[in-house]
C-alpha cells in the first residue's frame, strides 16, 4: 500500500546509489522535481530508463548522477541538442556515460514484459534493423506455432520507478488523464515506485479516459505542487516553453549549467 511521504524522505529511501530508475512521462507529467532531489540528495552511478530523455535526464547528466542510459530518442523537444548529454558521451564530463539504444516499441516492450512479470515479450520492429542485431536486449526466435522470426525483447525491471501525475486520493490511489505514456507499465515494473502529485484530495471524481493506479501498485505518493514543470500538467498549467529555449543556452557552457544547477536546484533546497 502506498504511503503518504515528503518527496526528500521517498528519494531517500527508494533511491539508492547505483539503482536503475525510471523517471517517465511523455510531453506531459515529466517528475522534474523528483530529479531535481535526486540531484540535491547526491545520487551517483544510476542506471537511468526513459523513453524521451530531454532537460530531465541532461540536468542529471549534468549533475554527474548518471552512469548508464537506456533510451528511444535524445533531444531538447522542439530546440534541439542536450548538451550535458553530448558532452558526457563525446568528453566523459563530469562523468563518462554508457548509452544503451532502443526504438519506443522496444522499450515500451521491455516495461511491458517486466510490468506483467515475463522474462520477454516479442515483437516485429526491430526485424530488418542493425539495432535489432546489436543490442544485447533483443534476441530472434522463431514462433512455435508458426515458426514466423520474431524480436524478443528483454524484460525491464528498474529498482525504482518515478512518475508524476494530477492527483491522489489519501488512500494513495493515483488518478492521470491525458497522455499516459507507459506510466503504468513502469510502476507495475519496478521494485518500488514514488508518484508525485499535484494534489491529494479526499475523493478522486473520474474524468473522461483517466488512468487509476490502485495503492497496492505503489510505494510512496508525494504531495508536490508543479512537481512537472517546465513540462505540462493537462488541466493544472501549460507547457513553459521558454524555458526549454533558454536551456539551450543554459547547457551548451559547462560553467554557466553549474551556475544555474547552484541557483535553481541546489539552492532550492
Amino acid at each position: 500500500m502506498a504511503e503518504h511521504l515528503d518527496l526528500s524522505e521517498a528519494i531517500s529511501r527508494y533511491v539508492k546509489d547505483g539503482y536503475t530508475v525510471a523517471l517517465e512521462g511523455f510531453t506531459h507529467l515529466i517528475p522534474f522535481e523528483a530529479a531535481h532531489e535526486i540531484i540535491r540528495q547526491g545520487r551517483r552511478d544510476l542506471t537511468v530508463a526513459r523513453l524521451t530523455p530531454d532537460l530531465i535526464y541532461d540536468r542529471l547528466i549534468g549533475a554527474g548522477c548518471v552512469r548508464k542510459m537506456l533510451f528511444s530518442w535524445g533531444g531538447n523537444p522542439g530546440v534541439g541538442s542536450l548538451w550535458r548529454f553530448r558532452d558526457a558521451v563525446q568528453n566523459g564530463w563530469p562523468v563518462p556515460l554508457e548509452i544503451e539504444e532502443h526504438s519506443h516499441a522496444g522499450l515500451t516492450n521491455r516495461y511491458v514484459a517486466g510490468a506483467s512479470g515475463m522474462p520477454f515479450t516479442v515483437m516485429k520492429g526491430y526485424l530488418g534493423t542493425s539495432l535489432g542485431e546489436i543490442a544485447e536486449h533483443v534476441s530472434f526466435v522463431d514462433c512455435p506455432f508458426t515458426g514466423q522470426t520474431v524480436a524478443a525483447i528483454r524484460a525491464i525491471n528498474p529498482d525504482t520507478g518515478i512518475i508524476h501525475a494530477q492527483r491522489a486520493d489519501r488512500a494513495g490511489n493515483v488518478q492521470i488523464w491525458g497522455i499516459s505514456g507507459v506510466l503504468k507499465e513502469v510502476v507495475l515494473a519496478s521494485r518500488y515506485s514514488i508518484v508525485t502529485v499535484e494534489e491529494v484530495v479526499d475523493e478522486l471524481d473520474r474524468r473522461p479516459s483517466d488512468l487509476v493506479i490502485p495503492s497496492m501498485a505503489i510505494t510512496a505518493v508525494c504531495e508536490v505542487p508543479e512537481g512537472a514543470r517546465p513540462s505540462y500538467v493537462q488541466d493544472y498549467y501549460e507547457r513553459d516553453n521558454p524555458a526549454y529555449r533558454e536551456w539551450d543556452g543554459i547547457s551548451r557552457d559547462r560553467d554557466r549549467f553549474l551556475e544555474w544547477l547552484d541557483e535553481s536546484v541546489l539552492g532550492a533546497r
